[in-house]
C-alpha cells in the first residue's frame, strides 16, 4: 500500500478527525488519482486511509481514521446504508432529500440527491470517481431504486482533474421530474437543472418562508434569484397577493411560472422579471416601489475564504438595496450559500448593509440547510448555507 507522510505538526486536524489534508501538509510519498494510500504522522505513525488527489490542493481525503478498516467495495456498502439509514430517522415532509452528503457521511467527494424514484450522484473527487461503480451499487441496494443518473458536471471536478460527466449510469427514463414539498408540487430537470436538478437544501427555509407570510399577512413580495421558483411558491401558499420574481435565466423561469400553474395558484398574483438583479433593484427604490418581505438567494459568491472579500462587498450591496425596499415591519430572509463566508461574517455583512441603507432590524431567526444535510462535530464546513430573518425596525421618531 502506497503512503504519504505528513510535515512535523501537520497532523493535528487528522487528530481531530478531520477529512481533508493539504498538499502543503504533505513532506513526501504520493499515489495514482483516487488510489487509497496509508496517511503517517511526521515520526511514522497510523493517521488514516485516504484518497490521494496528485491534482487538487486538497491532496488527500480520509476514508477512516481506523487502522483496521479496509477500502473495498463492503466499506462503501456500509457507508451508503448509514447514510440511507439517517435519513430514513428524519422527519422529511417530501418525497425528496440529500441522502449522502459528502464529507458530513464520510464519503467524501460523493453526493446523492433522491427526487421520488430517481435518485442523481455528484462523483466529485478522485476518490469517489475511481470507486464510482461500488457506489452506485451500494446505492441501488440500499434504497431498493433502480434510476441512478450522474451530475458530476460541475467546477470541482475539473480542481481534481477530472473531466465532466453526465447521464444515466443505471436505469433510464426521463429527466422532468416533478416532486412533492409541504404538498406543493415543484417540477425539474435533472439533467440542465443547478446542482443536482434542484435546492432540496431550502426545503424547511421554503416552509418557514411561507408561515411567515401567512402569520403576517405579508401581501407584496419580492424573490430575487428565484431560480424556479420555490420560494415564490411559499409566498403564494403564504397568501401574498403580489409576488414579484427575478431571475437572469429564462428557461428556469419558465419553469418557475410551470410551478405556478401546476399547484393551482391564480397566475395573475405572479409576475416574472428576466433581468439582472442589482440593477432592478435599483430600479425599484427610483420608482419608490416597496415591499411586505423580500428573499434574497444568491449563487455562491465566495466558494473558499480567498474570494471572501469582493463576495462581501458584492453581499453587502444587495443587502443594501433590499431593505431600502423593504417596508418598515416587513421582513428580509436573506442567505450566502458560499463556503467562503462564514454565519459571524454574514451576520456582520447584513449589518453594514443596514448602517449603510439607515435601516436598522431585529434577527428574529438564523437559517440554514434541511437536515439531511447536515453538518459534523469534526466537519464544520459542511454548513455552508446560511441566512438570517430580518424584520425592519420603524424610524426612530
Amino acid at each position: 500500500m502506497k503512503a504519504i507522510r505528513l510535515k512535523p505538526g501537520r497532523e493535528r486536524s487528522l487528530l481531530r478527525r478531520h477529512p481533508w489534508i493539504f498538499d502543503s501538509a504533505v513532506a513526501k510519498g504520493g499515489g495514482d488519482a483516487g488510489e487509497t494510500v496509508r496517511v503517517e504522522a511526521a515520526d511514522g505513525a497510523f493517521l488514516a486511509w485516504a484518497a490521494f488527489s496528485p491534482a487538487s490542493k486538497i491532496r488527500a481525503r480520509a476514508w477512516t481514521f481506523e487502522e483496521g478498516v479496509r477500502i473495498e467495495p463492503a466499506f462503501f456498502q456500509q457507508r451508503v446504508a448509514e447514510a440511507v439509514r439517517m435519513r430514513a430517522r428524519l422527519d422529511i415532509p417530501s418525497d425528496s432529500c440529500r441522502l449522502v452528503h459528502g464529507e458530513s457521511d464520510g464519503l467524501p467527494g460523493f453526493v446523492v440527491d433522491r427526487y421520488g424514484d430517481t435518485l442523481v450522484a455528484q462523483f466529485l473527487s478522485a476518490g469517489a470517481q475511481r470507486w464510482k461503480v461500488a457506489l452506485a451499487d451500494a446505492l441501488l441496494q440500499h434504497t431498493g431504486l433502480a434510476r441512478l443518473y450522474e451530475r458530476s458536471d460541475t467546477s470541482a471536478r475539473s480542481r481534481e482533474g477530472l473531466q465532466p460527466e453526465a447521464g444515466w449510469l443505471r436505469g433510464d427514463g426521463p429527466t422532468e421530474l416533478a416532486i412533492q414539498e409541504h404538498g406543493w408540487t415543484l417540477g425539474l430537470d435533472i439533467a440542465s437543472g443547478h446542482k443536482t436538478g434542484f435546492y432540496l437544501d431550502q426545503r424547511d427555509s421554503r416552509r418557514r418562508f411561507a408561515d411567515w407570510v401567512r402569520r403576517l399577512d405579508l401581501q407584496r413580495v419580492l424573490n430575487c434569484y428565484c431560480y424556479t421558483g420555490g420560494f415564490t411558491i411559499a409566498a403564494l401558499a403564504g397568501g401574498a397577493t403580489e409576488v414579484v420574481s427575478i431571475d437572469s435565466s429564462g428557461p428556469a423561469l419558465e419553469r418557475a411560472r410551470a410551478n405556478v400553474a401546476r399547484n393551482g395558484f391564480d397566475a395573475s398574483r405572479a409576475q416574472f422579471l428576466d433581468a439582472d438583479v442589482n440593477a432592478s433593484l435599483r430600479r425599484f427604490i427610483a420608482e419608490g416601489r416597496t415591499f411586505d418581505a423580500i428573499v434574497l438567494d444568491p449563487p455562491k459568491l465566495a466558494p473558499t475564504a480567498l474570494h471572501a472579500e469582493r463576495a462581501a462587498r458584492a453581499y453587502k450591496d444587495i443587502n443594501r438595496l433590499a431593505l431600502q425596499l423593504l417596508v418598515p415591519g416587513g421582513v428580509l430572509f436573506t442567505y450566502s450559500c458560499s463556503g467562503g463566508i462564514d454565519p459571524e461574517l454574514f451576520h456582520k455583512i447584513v449589518a453594514s448593509a443596514g448602517a449603510d441603507a439607515g435601516v436598522d432590524g431585529y434577527i428574529a431567526g438564523r437559517l440554514g440547510a434541511a437536515p439531511d444535510h447536515p453538518m459534523t462535530l469534526a466537519f464544520p464546513e459542511g454548513e455552508y448555507l446560511k441566512g438570517l430573518i430580518v424584520m425592519r425596525k420603524s424610524p426612530n421618531p
